[in-house]
């Protein structure tokens, strides 16, 4: 008789319980990289270019899949050039008013706004430099509608500096860029914060969420790469700023894609500073460094 016990249910249930756990952890990271905004009226309770003297008026941009997008357009009606604003992943027009009115109090035309699902902006889930492509491409049609002869540059943070290089790349309106705290790939920026909570294999896992992020919100992480296409930007110049101690886009991402890119192009590493945080460890420095940079490209004879 054999006497030894079946071990196959417990095999059995214990793949399956790897496995919902690890569907269920991929589940949980599709919402933090796409979550559904929570918007009430504090969004309408903010600060604004009032506070700071600036002057502007409130906008509405349109999605082409009929979203409205809030904005702030700030005029220099002497300029012939506007800067764009690309906030961060989580956050919304609001926290560019510092250098979006010292670039104003430097003659340019402002324009800062919410992507879709941020701030003032209509609802909807946020995505990851997905869906926020074309609500770039929204603010820059609006420029070049507002302005036509105008020089246009971005400054974008984080999500919004790989926004503006992604789009860059294929719109050669776009005469100069800054991009603070950009990341190389998207799925390198996640499996970097996957690494600093989870102590499991990153890889399978990433596929996992790459796959429940399509199949929810009909994109591919893997498929978001500025690092691919920023060498297409050229003549146009870049700047690049990013904080030495970044501990959500690690100081890497900033030199491999400075090494990629091609001339004109700058690169500062602010030391002291973690993740989007140049503009606070020396906020004069910062704002010199990036109203010289656009000065120099944007107001000055052409490329």
């Amino acid at each position: 008789m054999n006497n030894r016990p079946n071990v196959l249910p417990f095999v059995i249930n214990a793949v399956a319980g790897a496995a919902g756990g690890a569907l269920g952890l991929a589940w949980y990271l599709s919402e933090r990289i796409n979550p559904v905004p929570n918007q009430t009226y504090a969004d309408r309770y903010t600060f604004t270019p009032w506070e700071l003297g600036a002057d502007s008026e409130s906008i509405t941009l349109h999605t082409p899949d009929n979203l409205k997008l809030s904005g702030w357009w700030l005029p220099q009606p002497a300029s012939q050039s506007v800067i764009i604003g690309c906030h961060g992943h989580i956050g919304n027009k609001s926290d560019l008013l510092g250098i979006g009115a010292r670039l104003w109090n430097a003659g340019h035309n402002v324009l800062l706004f919410d992507f879709r699902g941020r701030g003032e902006s209509d609802s909807w889930p946020n995505t990851l430099a997905s869906r926020e492509l074309d609500d770039l491409r929204v603010a820059i049609a609006y420029a070049r509608e507002r302005m036509p002869d105008a020089r246009l540059g971005i400054i974008g943070y984080s999500m919004g500096a790989a926004i503006a290089l992604l789009v860059a790349a294929n719109e050669p309106s776009i005469a100069a860029i800054v991009a603070d705290s950009a990341f190389t790939t998207a799925a390198d920026a996640i499996a970097h914060g996957i690494r600093q909570v989870f102590p499991i294999p990153v890889n399978p896992l990433l596929l996992l969420t790459d796959a429940v992020i399509e199949r929810r919100h009909g994109y591919r992480i893997r498929a978001i790469r500025p690092v691919d296409s920023i060498g297409q930007i050229a003549p146009r110049p870049l700047l690049f700023i990013h904080g030495a101690n970044d501990s959500v886009v690690p100081p890497e991402h900033a030199q491999q894609l400075f090494a990629v890119a091609r001339h004109p192009k700058e690169l500062w590493m602010c030391e002291d500073a973690d993740h989007c945080g140049a503009y606070f460890v020396d906020r004069n420095a910062y704002v010199e460094r990036v109203n010289a940079f656009f000065a120099q490209y944007l107001t000055s004879v052409e490329l």
